[in-house]
């Protein structure tokens, strides 16, 4: 499939081919949206990028805005996971340009999760300061609008914190995390988010407050020979504390072994073994494994 088989020469922004007062004829999105779970699930990405491009076209031959606007949402999260940064912006800027659309509504949740999602492309590219401006536009209208019990705002601190640890504002994302954490500890099966962020958090208080020494306890680079990082040691503690309960967090019992928590063990499995914990790693590798093979 060529490419111009499935984009559009209008600019991203035009939104005149959607005709006001015409029939709609709506795609059925939970559906769409179920399927594409069940190839990613099982990691047949060739399958889910061709189901969302069916469905968008379908959409568009619908004149279905809100199935257009979901489904540009689902392809650049699609693309920014398979690491594809030309088609993700490139969908990012669509789906933002609908989210302007009246039917989409300005203010509304819908248009701030569109920000949300590009922001994330803009993280995931390198490109945190322009990810912090969507993220800032999300953060007003979520706090805004977003309802105890809705885990979209516990998603939005953890990702916020993310690209403000890659600025280097340390505390501020430290404290993201925190609010993220308790967040989603009042969230139905919370568990998953809450251990991302936990792990997250090791990770900024450790660029926060380690710094490099040589064997002589001194401040060096690191291609120093005998070069380590030195830990404070109430910050140790306090990472070992989170990686022990992002463990726990991992292991709630009330948790779905599905697609998606396959896909955020085999992430977090890393970090553990990068924290030392290696057995943990490893569980958490077989997990994934054993979903992966049941689906």
């Amino acid at each position: 499939m060529e490419k111009s088989d499935y984009t559009d020469p209008i600019c991203p922004s035009d939104l005149s081919m959607w005709q006001k007062g015409a029939s709609v004829t709506p795609i059925p999105v939970d559906r769409v949206i179920e399927k594409e779970d069940e190839y990613f699930g099982r990691k047949d990405y060739a399958a889910a990028e061709r189901h969302l491009l069916y469905w968008l076209e379908e959409a568009k031959a619908g004149n279905d805005v809100r199935g257009a606007f979901t489904v540009e949402n689902e392809l650049m999260g699609f693309y920014r996971k398979t690491d594809r940064e030309q088609d993700a912006f490139e969908h990012a800027e669509k789906a933002i340009a609908l989210s302007h659309h009246e039917l989409i509504g300005e203010g509304s949740i819908a248009q701030a999760t569109a920000f949300l999602n590009a922001a994330t492309v803009h993280k995931a590219f390198c490109r945190p300061e322009e990810a912090l401006q969507l993220y800032e536009k999300t953060r007003t209208i979520y706090e805004k609008e977003i309802k105890p019990g809705d885990g979209r705002l516990g998603g939005l601190y953890n990702n916020m914190a993310l690209a403000l640890a890659d600025v280097g504002r340390y505390d501020e994302a430290v404290a993201l995390y925190r609010k993220a954490i308790d967040w989603m500890g009042r969230v139905e099966r919370g568990a998953l988010e809450q251990a991302m962020s936990y792990l997250n958090l090791c990770d900024a208080l450790m660029a926060r407050d380690a710094r490099l020494v040589n064997e002589q306890n001194e401040p060096c680079t690191p291609d120093t020979p005998g070069a380590s990082y030195l830990v404070p040691e109430e910050t140790n503690e306090e990472i070992e504390n989170d990686l022990d309960l992002a463990w726990d967090a991992l292991n709630d019992p009330t948790l779905p072994a599905d697609g998606y928590y396959a896909y955020v063990a085999e992430i977090c499995a890393k970090i553990f073994k990068d924290y030392g914990r290696e057995s943990m790693g490893i569980a958490l590798e077989r997990m994934a494994e054993e979903i992966h093979e049941g689906t």
